[in-house]
């Protein structure tokens, strides 16, 4: 062994001597088939094992290889479902042997195809014990193959809008349409798909990303040597063996990119990497029935190759770029089960013997017992620079929120996200996601890793941007357009913009200090009302869903004149219950006061009408004028003047509701709650936005212009 290891260093240090180091960016790419040879074989992407002998299209590894003179390091996007970190481990360290290139300065990253050879054992199916060490071989293959290709070059950056092929796969279900997970529980309050029926669910359970992001590398004299693009969209779904749409947009960039005729240099290559999708998909459920962007993968993909094409052609080129990457590995535990759970399903692995499982009660117990066996795990996390272009990437499946956090607060302006990179540890759902349950957050091998998984990975692809740029990160902030300055102009005591990646805080945007704070059951970055007036340069305006917890506040100094503003977006149907969900209350925690306000919606009494009660039950309801459709933004004015309460829909002069109390003492407590009542009955399910708070009536000019009018 001794003398083995010594003749591998030998000859790494002979191969260093060996490679040139010129000034100057340098890039080679290549690609390997990884087509196993051996049928059949294994395949991932299915809740039960399945074997193929039939291949329709080739999977391949597609690499580049950069080098400034000083760093050099590689990237490789394989066509596979996904790839365990100690079969990378094994890959990096054969290729650093090949090669002049650091184990830690190589990225390989899984396409995500459900349709590809199984290398990793998860839910119902193992790795494929031929395929593995044959994939090892070729992923090394294919960096030394790029690194054979190195020529000076230049690199650019471009994003294209891709809205209409990717939206969000995970809906948030309605509270009386609660399901049972694989255990038997009653805990699935948002899942997967559940959108293609609109009576179950009261609206999306984060935001999506649209941008196909663009890496263009070309040789000095403009002929392009690959390009590595970067989307949100989970597949497409193929027939075994392929690469789903990953592999289709990369031949079709490289039919359309290639120069005709040209034998005396390597081939262009494509690649699409796998942005953050852990709970995106194509399909479409806000549109009624449910849209898809094409009707076949070929067309998908074709579209995505011209929207690619016609980002490239705005590209200025850097032929000055430098390199810089660096890695981290991090301990992470699992969720293992409980004492019970773990002897329940102890009992039917028992039962099963040696072979698979045949049901998802057989396959979420024999998780069960390998998350107890193995309690954690090693996690790689890597930035790299390109000039003034970041990499991060998450070695799991990443909702598109973690991405748009780590874009959002890059140091570096153009940022892309690679997830599946250097693993394949399984869904990081935000840890207020795990709240809501449904398939992401079912412990096992697919999602077993704890619930602060998310923001310690997030932190770590932070840290590490921050390194490779030698800059501190952006701290996110929302842009102010004329409305967000309209509400600032009227000088409230509390402002929440309700723009928040996480919780606990919402943030008091007035200056005032005054932040209150979300509790479980509210999930964040969704799309709030007029963009266009809210924010600035078409950035989205960002709004909070509520999916049964509150935001509350302490309000010290709010006395008997005030009023409370805010948008509101409704996601229950006026048939699931008397009140579709309370917007605002002024009172105790816990229960009612005899002198607390309420503001809410009517459900089957009053559906779709703004209402109002003052003080605890049997309190008389009183009933707005105007019938408000579901999942529409609308805004309205709360308004306390002594004894007299007012309502304000969307600018009109006119109340919705006018009442005079026949008191107007108000409870001598002071919290404030949006988002449900004090004693959490008929709490809101939909969004809320732009809360703002005067400690004074507002006159009916100012209600108009904070309803953008």
């Amino acid at each position: 062994m001794r003398s083995v290891a010594a003749i591998l260093t030998i000859g790494v240090l002979i191969h260093f001597a060996a490679t040139p180091t010129l000034a100057g960016l340098q890039a080679g790419a290549a690609v390997v088939d990884v087509t196993p040879t051996q049928l059949p074989v294994l395949v991932n992407g299915g809740m039960l094992s399945r074997s193929v002998d039939t291949v329709k299209t080739p999977v391949n590894a597609r690499a580049i290889v950069l080098d400034d003179g000083k760093e050099r390091l590689a990237i490789v996007v394989v066509d596979s479902c996904m790839m365990p970190r100690p079969l990378l481990d094994d890959a990096k360290a054969l290729a650093a042997l090949r090669t002049g290139i650091r184990a830690d300065h190589m990225l390989i990253s899984a396409t995500h195809t459900h349709t590809a050879p199984s290398s990793l054992s998860c839910l119902g199916t193992d790795a494929d014990p031929n395929y593995v060490p044959f994939l090892r071989d070729k992923l090394a293959e294919a960096i030394a193959a790029a690194e054979a290709n190195l020529e000076p070059a230049r690199v650019g950056w471009a994003v294209g809008n891709a809205a209409e092929f990717t939206a969000l796969r995970r809906w948030i279900r309605r509270p009386d349409r609660i399901v049972n997970d694989p255990f038997g529980n009653p805990t699935v309050r948002a899942n997967m798909h559940a959108g293609a029926n609109w009576d179950d669910v009261t609206g999306e359970s984060g935001p999506e990303d649209p941008d196909l992001s663009i890496i263009s590398i070309q040789a000095t004299d403009g002929r392009p040597i690959a390009v590595l693009a970067n989307f949100s969209m989970h597949y497409f779904s193929d027939q075994a063996l392929s690469a789903d749409y990953f592999g289709l947009f990369s031949e079709g960039l490289k039919s359309k990119l290639t120069v005709e005729g040209d034998t005396s240099h390597p081939p262009f290559v494509g690649i699409m990497s796998h942005g953050c999708s852990g709970d995106i998909w194509r399909r479409d459920y806000t549109t009624s029935p449910p849209t898809e962007p094409a009707k076949t993968i070929d067309s998908f993909a074709n579209e995505l190759v011209k929207i690619a094409l016609d980002a490239i052609g705005t590209i200025q080129y850097d032929e000055d770029a430098t390199l810089a990457m660096a890695e981290r590995r991090l301990t992470l535990n699992y969720r293992v089960p409980s004492a019970q759970r773990l002897e329940w399903a102890q009992k039917i692995v028992d039962a099963m013997g040696d072979r698979p499982p045949k049901n998802t009660t057989e396959v979420y117990a024999r998780e069960q017992v390998i998350l107890h066996q193995r309690q954690s795990t090693e996690v790689v996390v890597q930035a790299l620079r390109i000039g003034d272009i970041g990499i991060a990437t998450t070695p799991t499946e990443t909702y598109a929120l973690t991405g748009l956090k780590l874009k959002a607060q890059s140091p570096l302006k153009n940022t892309m996200v690679i997830e599946l990179a250097n693993g394949g540890d399984g869904y990081i759902p935000p840890p207020e996601q795990h709240f809501l349950g449904g398939y992401n957050t079912w412990a096992a091998r697919s999602a077993g890793l704890e619930i602060q998984a998310e923001p310690k990975i997030t932190e770590a692809a932070l840290q590490l941007l921050e390194q490779v740029a030698g800059s501190p990160r952006e701290e996110y902030q929302q842009s102010r357009g004329p409305s967000a300055e309209a509400i600032l102009a009227a000088k409230p005591i509390a402002y929440y913009r309700l723009d928040e990646f996480a919780a606990p805080h919402a943030v008091d945007s007035s200056g005032h200090h005054r932040d209150a704070v979300y509790e479980p059951g509210v999930v964040f970055f969704l799309e709030g009302p007029q963009s266009d007036k809210f924010c600035q340069e078409g950035e989205t305006n960002r709004a909070a869903h509520f999916a049964g917890g509150r935001l509350r506040a302490h309000m010290q100094d709010l006395g008997d004149q005030y009023s409370v503003s805010m948008w509101f977006w409704n996601g229950m149907p006026d048939e699931a219950r008397e009140v579709s969900g309370w917007l605002f209350s002024h009172g105790p925690d816990h229960g009612l006061g005899s002198n607390s306000d309420h503001l809410g919606l009517g459900g089957t009494e009053h559906p779709g009408k703004l209402i109002f009660r003052h003080g605890g039950a049997g309190a008389k309801t009183e009933v707005g004028k105007t019938t408000i459709p579901r999942w529409t933004w609308n805004h309205v004015v709360f308004e306390r003047d002594g004894e007299f309460v007012r309502v304000y829909l969307n600018g009109q002069q006119q109340p919705e509701i006018g009442v005079k109390l026949p008191s107007g003492l108000l409870s001598p407590r002071k919290q404030v709650f949006w988002g449900g009542r004090g004693d959490n009955e008929s709490n809101w399910e939909g969004r809320l936005d732009e809360i703002a708070v005067f400690p004074r009536v507002l006159s009916t000019e100012e209600i108009k212009t904070l309803a953008g009018q």
